[in-house]
Formats: structure tokens, C-alpha cells, sequence
């Protein structure tokens, strides 16, 4: 669907996006990470045609972004992080102001326009200006700005940032929905999010590509050792801390005491073991008052900031 190759940008002596390549599959959501002056929204104009690259290409659906501009715009919806609306607009007025933009033809305007607010979830506030909306009304006219064409894929940039919790979860389960009928390409600070939306993730970093794959095969790559959390109703001395110690696969352990007076007993395990079978023994045998004993798993935010924070205090 969307091929990127070798992709440079200056910006006049600036190298904002250095040599990137990688493909968006049909039909899938992508997460488009990197801190900010990564090369993301760069990147993602050069894609729209916004702007050309200063060298390699785009390609989406074979055609290059550089000699098919105009034709890639019409399968491209985009909504820029800058959301760029008219306040004085009312909502229908502002989507039939876009259509005419786009010329879209007469007869399809009105299924167009239909789809558009069906889709984004309009209906209730049809009757006011968009200067009267709340933001998160404001992203979904954001939206709705971006399909009122119908484009086979959608860009997005920074779509939730400044949404409430509650917001945020309505724009994330639309866009979800959206990307069971298109390509959608997510850039976002918010992790969590794309670990529930995205099928695959792209983390860029200083203009080059840090990592591409699957959530599950980010954590495979750049797993450590696995750690086990324990957590106990009551405080537990220092022999019972040398004694898990003693447990084959435990590298480290260390613990704290919360006010609640519970200890928590954060324990480094060597590659390969698993003695959480070992461990639940001994707190049986031991008798101590187990709340909960888990696994923690690595986060994309973990791999985020590792692939990113680490390096940029590096250098």
C-alpha cells in the first residue's frame, strides 16, 4: 500500500529525516513513534505531498509521491496535529466547504457527507458552530474533515493530544473502528494507546529508524531479564530476602516497605529460568502472607525509552 524508500529531508543544513525505509501493509493500523524533532511529522507531510523529499521516494499504491501528488492526495485523509478548523464555521457548513475543496462530485456529496458524521459520531451537535465544541468534538470534526472523501488511507497526527481520559478513549475505539476499513498511520506520545490500537509500530529517533515490529516482537528484542513482583500483607525481615536469594534463577532482590506496611520484593531473574513455582513454594512453606506474586512484562514505553532517551543522553 504505502512504500517508503530511502527517505531524506533537509532542512536547509538540518538532516531531519536520514535514509528511512519501511512499508505500510493494507489494511493495518501503524504506530509512528519518536520523541519530539524525531522526523514523524516530516515524514508523514512528504507522504501527503505536502512537501518533497531532498531524496528516495514514497510510493502508495506504486505510484511516486513525487510525479503523483495530486492522485495520491485523493486516497490520503489527513488530520495534521495542528487541527485546522474554522470556529465560526458551523459543522455541515465546514465538511461541504471541504467537499467542494476536494471536488467531490455533486451527486456523492450527500452520502459523503452522511458517512462522514455517521462515522465521527456528529449527530448530536450538528446544530452548533465548531468554536462552541469541546476539543474532543473538535478532533472528531478533525476527522470527519479527513473521510469525508472516503480515502483508502488515513493519516494521523497526534490525534488525541490534549484530550481528557474520557476523550481520549472515544477518539482511540474510533479510530480502531476506522482501521477495520482502512490503512491508518498513528503518530502518538501516548504508548499505551498504540499497544491497544496498532498492528505494528515504526520508532524513529534523530531522523533514522530505531525499531519496526509487532508489540510482542519490540518486547522479544529488546526483553532483558525478566523480573518477578511479589507483594506481602505484612514487612519481612532480611533472612527471608537472603533465603529467596538462594533460589535458583534469582539474580537480584531487593524490596521496600509501603505505608500500608506491605513489602514489595522486586526480584531479577536470570534468562531462560522461571522459578515462580520455587518461589511460591518457599512463601508456602514460609507461611507469609501472599497478595500477589506476577511476571512484569517489558512496555513499549520501556522499549521507547530505551531506543530514545538513552541514546540521546549519549550524545
Amino acid at each position: 500500500m504505502i512504500v517508503i524508500d530511502n527517505l531524506v529531508k533537509y532542512y536547509g543544513s538540518f538532516l531531519a529525516v536520514d535514509q528511512i525505509s519501511f512499508e505500510v501493509r493494507k489494511g493495518e493500523i501503524l504506530g509512528f513513534l519518536g520523541p519530539n524533532g524525531a522526523g514523524k511529522t516530516t515524514t508523514m507531510k512528504i507522504i501527503t505531498g505536502y512537501m518533497p523529499p531532498s531524496a528516495g521516494n514514497v510510493y502508495v499504491d506504486g505510484m511516486s509521491v513525487t510525479e503523483h501528488s495530486l492522485d495520491i492526495r485523493k486516497k490520503i485523509g489527513y488530520l495534521p496535529e495542528h487541527n485546522a478548523l474554522y470556529p465560526d464555521m458551523g459543522i455541515m457548513e465546514y465538511l461541504q466547504f471541504i467537499m467542494d475543496a476536494r471536488e467531490i462530485p455533486k451527486d456523492k456529496q450527500s452520502k459523503q457527507m452522511q458517512y462522514a458524521i455517521e462515522v465521527c459520531g456528529l449527530t448530536d451537535v450538528l446544530s452548533k458552530n465548531i468554536g462552541e465544541l469541546s476539543k474532543g468534538y473538535k478532533q472528531r470534526v478533525g476527522l470527519a474533515q479527513a473521510l469525508i472523501h472516503n480515502p483508502d488511507i488515513l493519516i494521523l497526527d497526534e490525534p488525541t493530544v490534549g484530550l481528557d481520559p474520557n476523550q481520549i478513549i472515544e477518539i482511540r475505539n474510533l479510530i480502531k473502528k476506522i482501521g477495520e476499513e482502512k490503512t491508518v498511520i498513528l503518530s502518538t506520545h501516548i504508548l499505551p494507546e498504540v499497544e491497544v490500537t496498532c498492528d505494528r509500530v515504526v520508532i524513529i529517533n534523530k531522523g533514522k529508524i530505531a525499531a519496526i515490529g509487532t508489540t510482542d516482537d519490540l518486547q522479544k528484542t529488546f526483553k532483558g531479564n525478566d523480573k518477578i513482583e511479589i507483594i506481602l500483607k505484612d514487612k519481612i525481615d532480611e533472612s527471608i530476602k537472603e533465603k529467596i536469594q538462594k533460589i535458583d534463577g534469582i539474580l537480584n532482590i531487593t524490596s521496600h516497605n509501603t505505608e500500608e506496611d506491605q513489602s514489595i520484593i522486586k526480584i531479577e531473574v536470570e534468562k531462560g529460568k522461571d522459578p515462580r513455582y520455587d518461589i511460591f513454594q518457599f512463601i508456602v512453606q514460609e507461611k507469609l502472607p501472599l497478595l500477589e506474586l506476577k511476571r512484569e512484562q517489558i512496555s513499549l514505553e520501556d522499549i521507547f525509552r530505551e531506543l530514545t532517551v538513552q541514546e540521546n543522553l549519549n550524545n
